[in-house]
């Protein structure tokens, strides 16, 4: 059973920074992405940043330049730093973990972390 907890989340004046982790733990592939993802009230929730197991990233244009995803492989653990913060921001926050097995993708989800920016 593959579980995900994120963490780092809390309340911040614009401008600041915040810095989210998420640990992935039980029985993970080599082979993998983690993302993150975020929903603001009465939205859908979107994508944000993707880092590959080699460290290739992508960002939505809204965070790009100010937000930088990273991972450490060892611990199974992905971060998102998160600067120059915008009321605009003010979501919860979800981590993603993908993995890739006989043809197929499987995709778990923590349980969301709260990120609220004040202006």
């Amino acid at each position: 059973q593959v579980q995900l907890v994120e963490s780092g989340g809390g309340l911040v004046q614009a401008g600041g920074s915040l810095r989210l982790s998420c640990a992935a733990s039980g029985t993970i592939g080599s082979i993998n992405t983690m993302a993150w993802y975020r929903q603001a009230p009465g939205k859908q929730r979107e994508w944000v940043a993707t880092i590959g197991t080699g460290g290739s990233t992508n960002y939505a244009d809204s965070v790009k330049g100010r937000f930088t995803i990273s991972r450490d492989n060892a611990k199974n653990t992905v971060y998102l730093q998160m600067n120059s913060l915008k009321p605009e921001d003010t979501a919860v926050y979800y981590c993603k973990l993908r993995m890739y097995a006989g043809g197929s993708t499987y995709d778990y989800w923590g349980q969301g972390t709260q990120v609220t920016v004040s202006s």
